[in-house]
């Protein structure tokens, strides 16, 4: 499959493993409304037996064999499996079978497909448009309909390639070809993503996430925000909606590193921006990380949800092993900087084909980082991009001289050398001295895979993250602490996604922050051996007001009505109004409400859903947040904020009808919380609060 990486047009163009995760399942009554807003938490993923037979068969191989991957489905064929690979039933039943709730497929079939490349190149014609509809999307939708898999949570990922060739290779760059012309002529690319969005996208238990390429792709100015328009084109196209998109995933099947530690684009060396230098080649990103989280604010911005979550796919990209730095390059030059402390060891990002010197990433982990809902393993280590020569074959997969190691480049890879393997098989098949390096070269090491280092074991989660203490320019933190293996030696902060600190006690204060502003934190505990936890739950801090103003809106008030007569079902439903009974405009960007219940489990998480709201449901955001210790009647809340608009005096926000479960879907008992009650109506609530600016300024807390 090809990962182009063509150049901006301007410029020549914590973790816990998901295979140990608890199995938790979907209520048997599940409605789409009622879908997760991640559905890795909580979940234990399917191990594909038929790829971890061949990875246990290899030396080492076991160490990594139980992971899970993503099941291919690269032709019509295998839905019903082909020699050596079983068909989609029988991988359904497989995780059944496991415990597993949680099952990983790539659809992947476009008339077309792979217009910029020959090694994946697909079995339908660019005008094939009906047939992959009626003979790949719809039996694919049929079988995971069934009710017999109505406890799994599938996550579909969407076409790798397809979007992103339509910005970047269908005329007028280095990399364009008159097959991607066509498709962009002729739109199935986008009308084909969005039958399967919405055929899928309207099944219960499912999520779907769009393959949107990587930073090397389209992370230049020139492609970003033409990138998110036609994202957004295609999840409104032959029927689909965004409500039909989870999220994103970035660097499908790619090599780009997920976090650069020593290189950073807003780096200088000698008063020159690394920007510049020959490798980041004036790109805005330099790493999925920030790549994907610069997409996702372009993709809000387009009219995609605020609480849509990014995949990385980290399968190939530790680029450990003797090779990797271990701090910055020589400060001579940009590129001696650049070159000499990035981890990504390839000749050029646009190196796409079985690369030589990579090694595994991160093991696939839940919620690593603020935006983030998972790292995946969504190419399957082993399985080759492309044959280095050509070979007869009945699957539709050319030729193509990226996988060729003696090929010299060309407008995509900036004519370099393409760093491929040789004497590698057809696309999708098993490369056994490709998986060889890859353990060989994990980053984290594989213990036993010569990687250096036998612990691999990360210390468990911080629990009870609980903001202390705030002032006008601080946020004071606590957790419990973590425990490991061997020691736990440390704990880094992290605010909005971004590492600020780092701690060897079990609480943290982070200062220097903006008055009146709300920040979002999560810790992740550290050993010896360098293994790191999955995030802690997050919690939301908000600093005081400074002392030159800027504090509570007077008459600001809550009203509650119960949206659910019951109180011991597996969700929470309460309905919320803010009223604006002062004289003057409040800003709800400063505003947030508590609605206070308890959680009747010490150790459970929660997802939190807005319904419907007569503001709209982007401009409000939900979290939980714990409470410590324990008052009468909460242990923990829903805070309820909003990411602009104001409420002039006398107006009020309108319904806001909210939801609330637990990740494992247990039952709540309602009747000893706090906010709760019965009143079916709106009322004033003194017991659900407001806050202006951190400020309580209604109601009393419990």
């Amino acid at each position: 499959m090809r990962r182009s990486g063509p150049k901006r047009t301007a410029v020549l163009a914590a973790g816990a493993l998901l295979g140990a995760l608890s199995v938790a399942a979907l209520p048997a009554t599940a409605t789409a409304a009622a879908k997760l807003d991640n559905p890795y938490v909580g979940a234990k993923a399917y191990v594909n037996p038929d790829w971890s037979a061949k990875a246990a068969a290899e030396p080492g191989g076991s160490a990594v064999s139980n992971q899970p991957t993503f099941v291919w489905l690269d032709r019509m064929a295998a839905i019903q499996g082909t020699p050596g690979a079983r068909g989609l039933k029988a991988h359904l039943d497989a995780a059944k079978a496991q415990g597993a709730n949680l099952v990983q497929l790539v659809i992947y079939d476009l008339p077309g497909r792979d217009c910029a490349a020959l090694a994946s190149n697909g079995e339908l014609g660019p005008d094939q448009l009906a047939t992959y509809q009626s003979d790949y999307i719809d039996p694919i939708a049929a079988i995971l309909a069934d009710p017999a898999y109505a406890s799994l949570r599938i996550v579909n990922l969407i076409e790798p390639d397809s979007l992103p060739n339509l910005v970047t290779n269908a005329g007028g760059t280095a990399g364009s070809t008159p097959e991607c012309a066509t498709m962009k002529a002729n739109g199935n690319y986008e009308k084909g993503v969005g039958y399967a969005l919405h055929k899928l996208g309207a099944l219960p238990n499912t999520y779907n996430y769009i393959d949107a390429g990587h930073h090397g792709w389209l992370g230049w100015d020139s492609n970003l925000v033409p990138s998110a328009q036609e994202f957004k084109k295609a999840a409104t196209s032959n029927g689909a909606t965004v409500n039909d998109v989870t999220g994103f995933i970035v660097n499908t099947a790619n090599y780009s590193a997920t976090k650069e530690p020593y290189v950073k684009v807003t780096d200088t060396v000698n008063g020159q921006t690394v920007r510049q230098s020959k490798w980041i080649d004036w790109n805005q990103y330099n790493d999925e990380s920030s790549y994907a989280q610069g997409l996702r604010t372009a993709l809000v911005g387009q009219g995609f949800d605020a609480g849509i979550g990014m995949l990385i796919d980290t399968s190939r990209n530790g680029w450990g092993g003797p090779a990797r730095p271990t701090g910055p390059g020589p400060a001579t030059s940009v590129d001696a900087y650049v070159d000499g402390g990035r981890v990504d060891r390839r000749i050029h990002a646009g190196n796409w084909c079985n690369q030589s010197g990579a090694g595994l990433g991160e093991r696939p982990t839940t919620a690593p980082d603020t935006g983030i809902d998972a790292y995946v393993w969504a190419k399957p280590p082993g399985e080759s991009d492309g044959a280095s020569q050509a070979v007869d074959n009945d699957e539709g997969k050319s030729f193509d001289r990226m996988c060729d190691p003696t090929y010299t480049g060309n407008g995509r890879n900036g004519n370099n050398l393409t760093g491929a393997l040789p004497n590698s098989p057809l696309a999708g098949h098993w490369f056994s001295a490709q998986f060889r390096q890859l353990l060989a070269n994990a980053s984290p090491p594989v213990g036993g895979s010569g990687g250096g280092g036998g612990d691999t074991q990360a210390p468990t989660v911080p629990g009870g993250l609980t903001v202390g203490s705030t002032t006008s320019s601080s946020v004071a933190l606590s957790w419990t602490a973590s425990t490991d293996n061997t020691a736990v030696t440390g704990y880094d902060i992290y605010r909005d996604g971004t590492k600020v600190g780092s701690s060897t006690t079990t609480s943290y204060t982070d200062s220097g922050l903006s008055a009146s502003t709300t920040y979002r934190y999560t810790v992740r505990a550290k050993d010896a051996a360098g293994n790191v936890s999955a995030a802690s739950a997050a919690v939301s801090a908000t600093t005081k007001a400074s002392s030159g103003g800027g504090g509570g809106t007077p008459g600001l008030k809550a009203q509650y009505k119960n949206n659910d007569s019951s109180t011991g079902d597996n969700q929470i439903r309460p309905g919320l109004r803010l009223v604006n009974g002062g004289s003057g405009t409040a800003d709800l960007s400063k505003v947030t409400i508590r609605y206070w219940f308890t959680g009747e489990s010490s150790s459970a998480g929660y997802q939190t859903f807005c319904d419907w709201a007569q503001l709209g449901c982007s401009t409000v955001k939900t979290s939980v947040g714990a409470v410590s210790p324990n008052r009468t009647g909460a242990d923990h809340y829903l805070e309820v904020g909003f990411t602009s608009g104001s409420l002039a005096a006398g107006a009020d926000s309108g319904d806001l009808q909210l939801r609330l479960a637990k990740s494992d879907w247990s039952n709540f008992d309602e009747s000893d919380d706090y906010s709760h009650g019965a009143n079916s109506s709106y009322a004033d609530a003194s017991k659900v609060t407001v806050y202006v600016a951190g400020a309580l300024v209604w109601g009393t807390e419990p």
